[in-house]
């Protein structure tokens, strides 16, 4: 009986914290561009170099 005095303020303020830090996540735009990264990922930066109307890259890499 005498762990749950220490126990459960111990529980309640882990709760708060994981709280404080959601509402710090919202109000820093954390969650505004969920798909962004993902997208990211699969996008080459090869792609970036233009091809010329003869098919060669006109890019610095070659």
């Amino acid at each position: 009986m005498n762990n749950l005095l220490f126990l459960v303020p111990i529980a309640i303020g882990m709760g708060l914290v994981g709280l404080a830090s959601f509402f710090w996540a919202m109000r820093n735009s954390q969650f505004d561009d969920l798909d962004g990264a993902a997208a990211r990922i699969l996008i080459d930066d090869e792609d970036e170099d233009e091809i010329d109307s003869s098919g060669k890259r006109t890019g610095d890499s070659g």
